[in-house]
């Protein structure tokens, strides 16, 4: 995510739990997935997990994403009328 992006998050969040929750989720499936690649060896098991993980950190953020969207989309509706 951008910078810009990150700030808006982080301005909104507070009172917006949907993306609070969405936001944090996606750190934390980030920080899952960190610790695995930093790993030497992954197990078939770990490798699964992890691309299973990256699955669902791309879902968090595309979540993010929409929120953030739809939050300029209505800023900017409602700076035009």
């Amino acid at each position: 995510m951008e910078t810009q992006d990150e700030e808006l998050i982080e301005s909104l969040a507070p009172g917006d739990a949907d993306l609070k929750s969405a936001y944090e989720k996606h750190l934390s499936l980030k920080a899952r997935v960190e610790e695995l690649e930093r790993l030497e060896h992954l197990s078939d098991s770990q490798e699964v997990e992890c691309a299973e993980l990256k699955k669902k950190k791309l879902a968090e953020k595309d979540r993010v994403m929409r929120i953030l969207s739809d939050h300029r989309r209505e800023v900017g509706q409602s700076q035009s009328a």
